[in-house]
């Protein structure tokens, strides 16, 4: 017996890899489907299966694999016209349709024996013709629901896939077999291909449906389960791999590098770290954004590159707004320095947000990111799940890149106790909180760092004072308790600062 094993495998070819031409799905396979295997990919209509099989047959044209689409339910015309919409040429691949005008032909009907017997022979029988005439090396068979329907029991329908797959392999084919899913309790198909890949639609209450992918099996290869957000749009499909930190380690100096102010500085206990992440805390309009735009302002004077994800503010409002106090971003964006991302998060799915933030450090090299707000993109996105794990995810990946992010959370309130949304300070390294307090009949701003990991910061409530110039931070509020419930006791001397611009007047 052991011999047999032996002579079997020396037998064998050597396995090889292909890719399936769909970004970010090689990644997820860990190079690809081991060729000359049956796969099966699974999903409802209109999850992409058909877009899935072109590309996968467009890739192999352009390596000079010759591809053959079997289609049991939709026309040429119809095919033609998918590719069409992605901008596709599909002249050079071979189609062969079930419903051709023969098979329509009152003569060709017969009663005497079940037609479904005659028609499932005659249908296989066509298919293994047309594979023998054209000799492809890539094969979609869409979809498997009409085999189901021919076959009529499971033990026909499974005897004939089994056929089907001694067939093609025999002729050195890699197969993806479409299956929609119509038969939920079906589970023949699992456990004869060599993989299984599963697309699902999910509907939201609100915004854009989600798409995943799911690799539920794939023998001989490793690959990384669990869901992956994918998108469906002109040019096919896209999928997002999740981002696993851990496979991204990478060396870097932690340097301390200031934000540009350096009273700020002082209060950070010398500026922010290269490869941490920083959380700024505070009501609506305490100046979160402002705070956070001086620190990347100082990393794009430096000639850092950056990316700021805007979530809550208009782009154009935002811009403005920053000129006036003295931090004129657009330079910046003009030079491609700063990629400033307007973010519509109801048609955006977090697997797709993490992988535009991780091509931005893979590709183009930022060193400073921005999200603005955490509150938008996790309350946008109320149906997905475990958004904290991956914004933990994300952030290690930042972390262990050397790149510094800030991180903007809004609180509920103006005054006294304050609520937000979710607790995130956990994951942080530097957090920084900011509040408005009342003093002599005027609105004013406090801030102070409550957490550092990588250095000393001042324990010490200053007041913070936004105008023209950019950010001033004064004193410690000496003589001031309760500044943080913004209803402070004041029994000291200490002087409120004054804006130059008011100072002018």
């Amino acid at each position: 017996m052991t011999q047999s094993v032996q002579s079997r495998r020396a037998a064998r070819k050597a396995t090889r890899r292909i890719s399936t031409g769909v970004p970010g799905l090689d990644d997820i396979l860990s190079g690809g489907l081991t060729a000359e295997r049956v796969y099966l990919v699974e999903g409802s209509p209109g999850s992409g299966k058909t877009t899935l099989g072109l590309q996968f047959l467009l890739e192999g044209l352009s390596k000079g694999e010759s591809g053959l689409y079997i289609t049991l339910s939709e026309t040429a015309d119809e095919l033609d016209a998918v590719a069409e919409s992605h901008g596709w040429n599909i002249d050079e691949l071979s189609i062969f349709e079930l419903a051709d005008d023969d098979t329509l032909d009152p003569d060709a009907q017969q009663s005497v024996l079940h037609p479904s017997e005659i028609e499932l022979g005659e249908t296989s029988k066509g298919v293994m013709d047309h594979v023998e005439l054209v000799k492809p090396v890539r094969v979609v068979f869409d979809s498997l629901s009409e085999m189901r329907l021919l076959a009529q029991n499971p033990l026909r329908y499974r005897r004939q896939i089994l056929a089907l797959k001694q067939f093609f392999s025999t002729r050195a084919c890699t197969v993806l077999l479409l299956d929609d899913k119509t038969s939920q309790s079906d589970q023949h198909l699992h456990s004869i291909a060599h993989g299984v890949i599963s697309l699902e639609q999910i509907a939201q209450d609100f915004g854009k449906e989600r798409r995943r992918v799911n690799i539920i099996k794939m023998r001989g290869i490793k690959f990384r389960g669990g869901y992956h957000d994918y998108l469906l749009d002109t040019g096919g499909i896209r999928v997002f791999p999740r981002l696993v930190a851990v496979e991204h380690v990478g060396n870097f100096v932690p340097e301390t590098r200031s934000t540009g102010s350096a009273s700020l500085d002082d209060l950070l206990g010398g500026g922010l770290v290269a490869g941490t992440n920083c959380l700024i805390m505070g009501p609506s309009g305490v100046g979160k954004t402002t705070v956070t735009v001086r620190c990347m302002l100082a990393a794009l004077e430096r000639g850092d590159r950056a990316a700021f994800y805007l979530f809550d503010e208009g782009l154009g409002t935002f811009l403005v707004r920053s000129a006036n106090l003295g931090m004129d971003l657009r330079p910046f964006i003009a030079n491609g320095q700063l990629e400033m991302r307007h973010v519509d998060p109801a048609e955006l799915s977090p697997g797709e947000f993490a992988q535009m933030v991780h091509d931005g450090v893979q590709t183009s090299g930022v060193k400073f990111v921005v999200v603005d707000s955490l509150n938008a993109y996790l309350q946008a996105m109320p149906g997905e799940k475990f958004l904290i794990l991956q914004m933990h995810e994300l952030l290690s990946f930042l972390n262990q890149k050397g790149v510094t992010t800030a991180l903007i959370l809004g609180e509920h309130g103006l005054v006294g106790a304050l609520n937000r949304d979710v607790d995130l300070s956990y994951l942080s390294d530097t957090t920084v909180l900011m509040r408005f307090f009342e003093s002599d009949g005027e609105l004013r701003r406090a801030i102070a760092v409550t957490k550092s990991r990588t250095s000393s910061h001042a324990p010490t409530i200053h007041e913070l004072l936004l105008h023209s110039k950019g950010v001033e931070i004064g004193e410690p509020l000496k003589g001031f308790e309760g500044v943080l419930t913004g209803l402070p006791t004041y029994r000291g001397e200490t002087k409120m600062m004054v804006s130059p611009d008011d100072a002018a007047k």
